[in-house]
C-alpha cells in the first residue's frame, strides 16, 4: 500500500483526491492538511507521496516543507514560475526526493498538449483559448502555459518565424496576453470546470484540438498515476506526459 498525505484537503480538487486515494486498492490516506496545519516529519505520518492541491500563494512553500518531511510530491496546483521550478528542482535534488509537477492531469488534456505540439510545425498560425470556472484564482491557466510553451519549442525547432499578425492597435488588449510568442486567451465562466481549445491555421484550412473536463473526477486517474511512478524518481519532472512514455 502506498501511503498518501494530501494537502488542500478540504478544497474542491482536494476532496476528490481524497475520496480517489481512498477508493484505489493500492493506496491508503494516512494525513490530511489544510490551511492552518503544520507540515513537519511527524505530521505525515509515515505518508511516502503527498499531493498537493492548494491554492498558488502557499504551493511552494507546502512542496518544500513536504520534501523536509522526507515525502515525495505530487502537485496539481498551477501558478509556477521558472523561479519557484528552480528552487523546488534544486531542493528535491539535495533531498533526493522527488517531485511531479502536472499542469493538468487529465489523460485528454495531457494528449491535447501533445497533439498541438505534434502539429504546431505544420502550421503558420496557433492560438490557445483556456476556459474555467470563475472561482479560478490564476489566469491563464497552468494547462495553457503549458500547451503554447510547447508549441513555441516545437515551432522554433522547425525553424518556423513569427506568426502572420497585422494588428497594431489593441487598446483592450483582446489579442490575449503572450506565452512566448503565441496568444493565450482565458475566459472564466459560470457552468465551465476546465476546457482548452488549440487552434491551428494555415491558408484555406484549420485545425482545432478541444479537450473538456466536465467534472473533477476527470482528473484522478492521472493524479493516481503521478502517486504511483513518482516514487523511485529524484528531482523535478514537470508532466504528467513525462511519465506516461510519451
Amino acid at each position: 500500500m502506498i501511503r498518501v498525505a494530501v494537502t488542500g484537503a478540504k478544497g474542491r480538487m482536494g476532496s476528490t483526491v481524497v475520496a480517489a486515494v481512498t477508493d484505489a486498492p493500492d493506496m491508503e490516506v494516512v494525513a490530511l492538511f489544510d490551511a492552518g496545519d503544520t507540515i513537519t516529519a511527524e505530521s505525515v505520518n509515515g505518508a511516502q507521496v503527498a499531493v498537493d492541491f492548494s491554492i498558488p500563494g502557499v504551493t511552494e512553500s507546502n512542496v518544500h516543507a513536504l520534501l523536509d518531511a522526507g515525502v515525495d510530491v505530487v502537485v496539481g496546483t498551477t501558478g509556477w514560475t521558472d523561479e519557484s521550478y528552480a528552487r523546488v528542482r534544486e531542493h528535491a535534488e539535495s533531498a533526493g526526493r522527488a517531485v511531479l509537477i502536472a499542469p493538468n492531469f487529465a489523460m485528454g488534456a495531457v494528449l491535447a498538449m501533445k497533439f498541438a505540439a505534434m502539429a504546431a510545425p505544420y502550421f503558420e498560425s496557433a492560438e490557445v483559448i483556456e476556459m474555467h470556472h470563475p472561482a479560478k484564482v490564476d489566469a491563464p491557466s497552468g494547462t495553457a502555459v503549458a500547451t503554447a510553451r510547447g508549441i513555441a519549442k516545437a515551432r522554433a525547432e522547425a525553424g518556423l518565424g513569427e506568426m502572420p499578425d497585422a494588428t497594431e492597435i489593441d487598446e483592450l488588449g483582446s489579442r490575449g496576453g503572450r506565452v512566448d510568442g503565441i496568444p493565450v486567451h482565458a475566459v472564466r465562466l459560470r457552468g465551465l470546470t476546465a476546457s482548452e481549445e488549440i487552434l491551428l491555421g494555415n491558408a484555406g484550412e484549420q485545425l482545432v484540438i478541444r479537450t473538456d473536463s466536465f467534472d473533477r473526477v476527470s482528473f484522478m486517474p492521472g493524479v493516481l498515476l503521478g502517486v504511483r511512478r513518482v516514487i523511485g524518481r529524484t528531482g523535478l519532472t514537470i508532466g504528467l506526459d513525462q511519465v506516461m512514455g510519451l
